[in-house]
């Protein structure tokens, strides 16, 4: 097989599109079950969890930071992925040179492509009214009032407050003050003050950091009046650009004044993107939602309608991608036989590097030593110096707990303490470092969970690359096909009639079955290397113990399609997104003489796929940062 030419990625650089200014727990299973966290819908994982809140903005790293950063990071070879399914020759190309050059649409439970295509509130949103609202509330501000609390909600004295004197004060007359603000400008908050024997409404920012401090100790405000007919949860369409799900969800949260377990969702989607999904909120009007659009960034609320139940992780049947490869060096018939292979073949379902942590110390090692129950090397792992740039506050904070081991000394380095490490240093400070696993609880669980998870991973990836070395593309004795929810042990009779597409093999766990040909050996070769007991995989502590589960080794994608488009200005977007649609403003035209060629291609994929791992298959390229920033620097050089 033909090695590929290496893939350009080019460091991404800021882009600003649409949306302008003014315009996590689950019960782990008892049972194996067919594998669903994931890329393309599932819970949250690895980066978009344990990056500290607050300590950075959206803005990109400056290359040769970058580069440093991850000259120690994974590449492929480290988590298993070694395997190609198709015989094509490779060619490079520029990835994610912007973040509108991937987009994602999810594929709700009914199998509709989810679009933002309608910002409008519903009829009967607007006529179910409260019974004691006033027609002229917006009587009750004045113009130059108005004017305060608008800039106020735009962002744009985010910290400050506006005052209002109540002059005929009244219990009733405050009370249509508060709400007239909340109505007409939708993420301030109220609270009534006294000074000097006179009452005044303070209207502040609901996502301001002086508010949010006042919002933690004031009591939740009144239940609005919900109409007996209309469904408890609203659901809306989110479109969202530069943000991950769970961002996103904080950020409306802080503007309702909700928790964010308020909301639901079926899977979280990649942060560097275009993504359009389905979210559901419980009792929050379509008009309350609907009003956010004035001053969100990066975000849109549309397609409104009442229902009577929430969404649940999982519930999607996967998702639709537009992805744009800039700059291929392909020919048009390189081009065209790697997509007939993508779409007819397919490609190895191998878990991304995304699953695996992008530091010097992966998260598969952290996962291994929990396993293990080390849990000294659990904290020394999570907490030591480790090689490569790091964000300066974290190298303060590691060298410290190195040279201290005082976990007061070393949370004080951190300006923000919600981070991975700030987590396990605050319960090492409370606890004592003779309790590291109470300590080690206080990261939310999904946090924990992913570690675990990305050992299963990686065993998984090294155990299907054997598998296709071994066998190639054809079902042989001994591999494991799922009837329903129980995995079968083919023979070879019924091995002759199935399908490489229907082979699963298991994640790790105490209530799988293994392959019956030398692979199944190699589990058990695998965790015995790594200090574990295939045969003992339940855990001390209940959340670690590991059922399993199966994962189709072969992925075909639907709805496949790709064309070769020519361009001249690397600045502009070669996708028409749902926002752009709603603005009326042009599609993309493109110069069939023009310098550059792209290609852009479109794939369905189910949950639990990753479609990183189908680029790969189409452009032979390793997908690791690592790798990656080598040849950023390399093409910016």
């Amino acid at each position: 097989m033909a090695e590929s030419e290496p893939v350009t990625v080019v460091v991404p650089v800021g882009e600003k599109r649409g949306c302008p200014e003014d315009e996590k727990d689950d019960a782990p299973s008892k049972k194996p079950k067919f594998e669903s966290d994931h890329e393309n819908g599932g819970p949250p994982q690895q980066d978009e969890m344990d990056e500290p809140e607050g300590d950075a903005s959206d803005g990109e790293e400056d290359g040769d930071t970058f580069a440093n950063m991850m000259k120690h990071g994974l590449t492929e070879l480290d988590v298993g992925i070694l395997k190609y399914v198709s015989d094509h020759e490779g060619f490079s190309g520029v990835l994610k040179e912007r973040y509108s050059d991937f987009v994602v649409h999810e594929i709700n439970k009914n199998g509709k492509i989810v679009h933002l295509d309608d910002l409008s509130v519903p009829a009967e949103a607007e006529e179910a009214q409260e019974p004691e609202q006033q027609p002229k509330e917006c009587d009750l501000l004045t113009e130059e009032q108005k004017k305060q609390l608008g800039e106020l909600q735009l962002f744009k004295n985010k910290e400050g407050n506006v005052s209002i004197e109540v002059l005929d004060d009244s219990k009733e007359k405050r009370t249509l003050v508060h709400k007239a603000i909340k109505n007409q400008f939708p993420g301030l908050e109220t609270k009534t003050e006294e000074r000097e024997g006179r009452k005044f409404i303070v209207a502040y920012h609901a996502a301001g950091k002086k508010a949010l401090a006042e919002v933690k100790t004031t009591t939740a405000p009144r239940k609005h009046f919900w109409p007996k007919n209309r469904g408890s949860f609203c659901h809306f369409v989110l479109y969202k650009e530069n943000k991950d799900t769970m961002d996103a969800i904080n950020v409306l949260s802080k503007f309702l004044r909700l928790r964010p377990n308020m909301f639901s969702y079926m899977g979280t989607k990649d942060k560097r993107a275009i993504t359009v999904q389905e979210i559901a909120v419980l009792k929050i009007t379509a008009e309350r939602l609907a009003h956010l659009n004035k001053c969100l960034m990066n975000l849109k609320l549309g397609n409104f309608c009442y229902k009577n139940h929430p969404l649940k992780l999982g519930e999607l049947q996967g998702n639709h991608f537009t992805v744009v490869i800039r700059n291929i060096t392909g020919t048009d018939e390189q081009v065209d036989q790697a997509m007939k292979s993508l779409k007819q073949t397919g490609f190895i379902n191998y878990y991304g590097m995304q699953r695996f942590g992008t530091t010097a110390v992966p998260t598969h090692h952290v996962g291994r030593a929990i396993l293990k129950n080390d849990w000294n090397e659990v904290m020394d792992l999570i907490l030591k110096p480790r090689p490569g740039a790091e964000k300066e506050f974290l190298v303060r904070c590691r060298e410290e707990w190195a040279k201290t081991q005082d976990p007061e000394a070393a949370l004080k380095k951190l300006p923000n303490k919600r981070c991975v490490e700030g987590q396990l240093l605050r319960g090492l400070s409370m606890y004592g470092k003779k309790n590291i696993v109470t300590a080690f609880g206080l990261i939310p669980r999904n946090n924990r969970l992913m570690y675990i998870h990305s050992y299963q991973s990686r065993v998984w990836n090294t155990m299907v690359s054997r598998r296709i070395e071994a066998f190639g593309l054809k079902a042989v004795k001994g591999d494991l096909v799922l009837k329903g929810t129980t995995a079968h042990v083919l023979s070879a009779e019924e091995a002759e009639n199935q399908s490489i597409h229907n082979i699963v093999m298991p994640l790790p766990g105490f209530d799988v079955i293994y392959p019956t040909h030398h692979i199944g050996e190699g589990y058990r070769e695998l965790l015995t290397a790594d200090g574990l007991d295939i045969d003992n995989m339940r855990h001390k502590v209940k959340d670690y113990s590991l059922a399993g589960a199966y994962r189709r080794i072969i992925i075909r994608p639907a709805d496949v399609s790709w064309e070769v488009i020519n361009y001249d200005d690397p600045r502009v977007s070669l996708v028409h997104s749902d926002f752009e649609k709603l603005e009326n403003k042009p599609a993309p035209v493109f110069n069939k003489e023009g310098k550059y060629r792209a290609l852009r291609m479109e794939f369905s994929l189910p949950p639990s796929t990753y479609a990183t791992m189908a680029i790969r298959e189409v452009l032979k390229l390793d997908t690791s940062i690592k790798k990656q920033t080598q040849l950023n620097t390399t093409w910016f050089n």
